[in-house]
């Protein structure tokens, strides 16, 4: 294994593992509202990323960006991750921790269906057979709960399409991300300025303490830190790696969500849980197959 392999492999575990655990923060956040906590999210998040592009002596590049021809993808996909994101940190701090972790495992899967329709990207029968699978259990965790798990399905949806949106994009991960947070801002700005002008309300919580503080400007490097290990591991890893050591991600956020939160686990989570994770098994062996055949 060379040595910028086994970097690249470190690179997405650590990034997966922040992810995983970053419900955490929003936990120990539950008593700002959510909306609050994405604002400085995105705030934090542009002040680390234009330290990152002032290192790399890049920073010129960023306005260039937002007035080129890309401005009206960029400003969409900011829209489609910061529904994510907001979604995410109101399922953790309102008790869907559980559900939330179900919409990273069923996001792959999504992923692929819209890469057929979108790309028209072929799938192998076994593939689409995995596709079926996770699908069955989304509708079996539907009938089980008496409700759809649309908190899943909304974190599945709005990253895959995130994710086909990026693909379009031809800016490197650090750039476009930055650009994106950078077009978020002046609306999280106006955000915070209205909850500290709101004095009767329930926002402005920065400065009313220095554990609440810290934890909020610690959002940003949650957020920034895993893009640029993510992106670091992408351009030295197989995506077949990448994607599989991916999966620790939804994994640590459903053991946070039962063992540390508290959160029921149901027979119909047990089921839908095990089915996805049988159709991405199935799924990385095909795919695996697949790139064999290829090299071969």
């Amino acid at each position: 294994m060379t040595t910028q392999r086994t970097t690249g492999i470190l690179s997405m575990i650590a990034a997966s593992t922040v992810w995983g655990l970053s419900s955490l923060l929003y936990h120990a956040l539950r008593h700002v509202p959510a909306t609050e906590v994405l604002a400085h999210r995105t705030l934090w998040s542009l002040v680390l990323f234009a330290a990152v592009l002032v290192w790399q002596r890049r920073m010129a590049a960023l306005p260039q960006s937002l007035r080129g021809p890309h401005l009206r993808r960029i400003v969409l996909a900011a829209l489609l991750v910061s529904l994510n994101w907001g979604v995410f940190i109101w399922a953790v701090q309102h008790g869907h921790a559980v559900e939330a972790s179900l919409g990273y495992y069923i996001y792959p899967l999504i992923a692929v269906v819209l890469g057929v329709v979108l790309f028209r990207e072929r799938l192998a029968p076994l593939q689409q057979a995995a596709a079926a699978l996770a699908g069955a259990a989304v509708v079996l965790l539907t009938w089980g709960l008496g409700a759809g798990p649309w908190i899943s399905l909304t974190l599945a949806a709005t990253f895959a399409a995130y994710g086909a949106l990026k693909k379009a994009l031809p800016l490197d991960p650090v750039l476009s991300v930055a650009a994106e947070v950078a077009v978020l801002t002046p609306l999280a700005l106006l955000w915070l300025a209205l909850a500290h002008l709101d004095g009767g309300g329930t926002g402005g919580h920065f400065g009313t303490d220095a554990w609440t503080s810290l934890l909020l400007i610690l959002c940003g490097p949650v957020t920034a830190v895993p893009l640029i290990l993510f992106a670091q591991a992408s351009r030295t890893v197989e995506m077949a790696s990448v994607g599989l050591i991916g999966y620790l991600n939804p994994t640590l956020q459903a053991f946070c969500a039962v063992a540390l939160f508290g959160e029921p686990f149901t027979r119909w989570h047990g089921i839908a849980f095990a089915l996805i994770w049988t159709a991405l098994a199935i799924y990385s062996v095909s795919a695996h197959g697949q790139r064999a055949a290829r090299r071969a």
